[in-house]
């Protein structure tokens, strides 16, 4: 197996410089540097990542935790770390949480032992032990799809340096105070959430619905809480009252979803319009509507926070807000670099926006159109107080009986 030194005198060069070439450690002439390649690929050389890693202190791997990775969401969440990871010469080594707080703090620990370079987690509804953790042993951390802003201060005792809800690339992002060690700085990588369900909300208000119900996710979740924030701006927008009985939670399953249908059918009013608020809960709701006899969109409509391969071959097909799955996996990639690169620059949130897909679960007419997602919804501009984008009125009345559903 040809060695570094059999590079190097294939190169005419020193060992030293074919370290700076393979390392990117220091500038190198480019034709020296092209000399280098050349025996590289000559030879067949295969740099020894082992003794590398104990001269750098860097394995050039990180560790990515994330729940439910059979969801297409994080899966394809999976796909875009990976490739992002590739690119910059990383390798990968995943583990799934579960979503369970205790499960989490283990797998993080075993991937913190593996001296994976930084991380990528998806926390849990309860992550005060996994920043804490994070926090003391001063582990380079994106946290992905969930900020954790609100529960920092109770796992480390310190201040978060601010709030992020609702902000843009750019904006501050998590940090810990810990009286032993400083500060510790965690970026954050998710999508917009509040925007894009308002705008689901005020479409179906635009049809006409005056009841409207919301499966939302797991208690405990940023993207439960801010997408149920969307929720109540979008009802707003649309002068609706916000009813407590039409908001149940299917806790981001399918299992969950169908239960949670199910009770909000059984309501003395039940909506005429749902609202799912991830693609597993949809499956549940659409199995919750089959068992009871109830089509869609003639009987409710529905649309969905989640987009996935098949949404477009439903009968109908589903309107859905798609999130940029695989660039929030990328995106995460490169924020960790730049942690890695700059361990003591500000923490910062990046909010990549979402599309509203226009199909016909809601009731509207097909317009030939294959799911293609029409313009950006962004929640990124939004606040509290901000309204939705007004949805485009029906070019037909709605077929919708604006009563119970029996």
């Amino acid at each position: 197996m040809p060695t570094m030194a059999d590079v190097a005198r294939s190169a005419g060069v020193s060992v030293a410089t074919v370290s700076h070439v393979l390392n990117g450690t220091r500038p190198v002439l480019p034709h020296t540097r092209q000399a280098v390649l050349d025996a590289v690929d000559e030879l067949g050389y295969t740099p020894n990542t082992l003794a590398r890693s104990l001269v750098t202190s860097r394995t050039r791997s990180i560790g990515l935790a994330v729940s439910a990775i059979s969801n297409p969401y994080f899966t394809e969440i999976l796909q875009g770390v990976e490739a992002g990871a590739l690119e910059h010469g990383y390798s990968l080594l995943i583990a799934d949480p579960h979503d369970d707080p205790d499960h989490e703090c283990k797998v993080v620990q075993l991937l913190h032992e593996r001296r994976v370079d930084g991380m990528i987690v998806a926390p849990s509804a309860d992550p005060r032990e996994l920043v804490s953790y994070l926090g003391r042993h001063r582990v380079p951390t994106v946290f992905l799809d969930r900020v954790i802003d609100g529960v920092i201060e109770d796992a480390v005792g310190g201040a978060a340096e601010g709030a992020v809800g609702g902000a843009a690339e750019g904006a501050v992002g998590g940090a810990v105070e810990d009286p032993a060690v400083g500060p510790q700085r965690f970026d954050q990588v998710c999508a917009e959430n509040t925007g894009p369900m308002a705008r689901l909300v005020a479409h179906l208000a635009g049809l006409g619905h005056r009841r409207i119900g919301l499966v939302a996710g797991l208690p405990g979740l940023s993207t439960t809480a801010e997408r149920i924030t969307g929720y109540r701006q979008g009802l707003t927008a649309a002068r609706l009252p916000y009813d407590d009985g039409l908001v149940v939670h299917g806790d981001s399953a399918s299992a969950g979803a169908e239960r949670a249908t199910a009770t909000l059918l059984s309501r003395a009013a039940p909506p005429t319009a749902l609202v799912t608020a991830n693609n597993a809960m949809t499956i549940g709701t659409l199995r919750a509507l089959r068992d009871r006899g109830l089509s869609v969109p003639d009987d409710l409509a529905l649309c969905c926070f989640d987009d996935f391969a098949w949404a477009d071959l439903f009968s109908p097909r589903l309107t859905a807000i798609a999130q940029p799955s695989r660039e929030i996996g990328a995106q995460a990639v490169r924020v960790l670099l730049e942690r890695l690169a700059a361990p003591n620059r500000p923490a910062r949130t990046v909010r990549l926006d979402c599309a509203f897909v226009h199909r016909t679960s809601c009731g509207c007419p097909d317009s030939g159109k294959r799911g293609r997602p029409s313009q950006s919804s962004r929640s990124a501009q939004s606040s509290p107080s901000s309204q939705p984008s007004q949805p485009s009125q029906p070019t037909q009345p709605s077929q919708f009986e604006k009563g119970n559903v029996s």
